[in-house]
């Protein structure tokens, strides 16, 4: 198994002089199972290149894993060229509309919607299946395995595991560390406690040494104070939920779009060196577009 990564970055795109070395798309990661499999992890700005890539191929057909519907994560779907070739055979997998019982194609639907984007679902030339997911589901596709785990984020998210083979990755998607805000006195801080206490134990165990463990890695721990209940991690947290999974190999991305390539290199430099007595021996890289890795 293999995977690429065609966009890094979170929130927004960021394109520009200062975003060279580690791109400037939004998140996309190309997984290619042992028998060429094409996975696809999120839809953002990135899967334009992807589908543009694809254009020498005679029949695609893919396999969408969506963690969730924030636009950075979807926003590049529309563009993604196969979607308009008749020989195209599209699957699409993640999350319905929180709290209205809706499908996963029902998001889509509302994406293609004319106030959105000028062309309609109907007008597209690719046959297209949608399956709507829950927490801790499995299926196969081909000759990988393929699990979501609900994480925390402010809407479903669902990270995947994806295993073929004697290997296997896990993307988190938008991810921050469960947090009890309730003070040790206050009415239901104990019962929230166990809740957060179960839910970093299931995905602790869906994740239990993974090879390639890939992050929300949003934030340093001194910006991450004023960021509580955005939805998204720290450098130090996913070292953290590494070690504790007993991952092989931590890949961080979901950088921040206001951060230059220089900026970003100096703050991972500054997590290694703050947690150089911690990462014993772990592997850790900062992901960048068209980083290509063999599992």
């Amino acid at each position: 198994m293999k995977f690429k990564f065609w966009g890094v970055r979170g929130s927004i795109a960021a394109p520009g002089p200062q975003t060279i070395r580690y791109g400037g798309n939004t998140t996309c990661i190309e997984v290619r199972t042992d028998r060429d499999t094409l996975l696809v992890l999120d839809c953002g700005t990135g899967i334009f290149p992807l589908g543009q890539s694809l254009a020498s191929v005679e029949a695609v057909e893919a396999h969408l894993l969506i963690t969730h519907s924030h636009w950075d994560h979807i926003n590049g779907l529309p563009m993604f060229d196969p979607l308009f070739e008749p020989r195209t055979r599209c699957h699409v997998y993640g999350a319905g509309e929180e709290g209205t019982g809706k499908s996963i194609e029902h998001v889509f639907e509302v994406q293609f919607q004319n106030t959105y984007f000028p062309i309609s679902e109907a007008q597209l030339s690719a046959a297209i299946d949608f399956r709507t997911l829950t927490d801790g589901e499995s299926f196969e596709i081909d000759d990988a395995r393929v699990s979501a785990v609900l994480m925390n984020h402010p809407i479903t998210n669902f990270g995947y595991r994806i295993d073929c083979g004697a290997r296997s990755l896990f993307f988190t998607g938008d991810h921050e560390p469960y947090f009890n805000g309730l003070a040790a006195d206050d009415s239901g801080h104990l019962e929230r406690q166990v809740w957060i206490d179960q839910r970093s134990s299931t995905i602790a165990t869906a994740l239990h040494e993974v090879d390639a463990l890939i992050v929300d890695c949003s934030y340093t721990r001194t910006e991450y104070p004023q960021k509580v209940g955005w939805g998204h991690g720290t450098f130090d947290s996913a070292l953290a939920l590494a070690k504790r999974v007993g991952a092989g190999h931590l890949y961080c991305t979901h950088h921040m779009p206001t951060r230059s390539d220089d900026e970003l290199e100096a703050v991972f430099a500054a997590f290694l060196q703050d947690n150089a007595g911690q990462i014993q021996g772990l592997k850790i890289t900062l992901a960048y577009e068209g980083l290509e890795v063999t599992l």
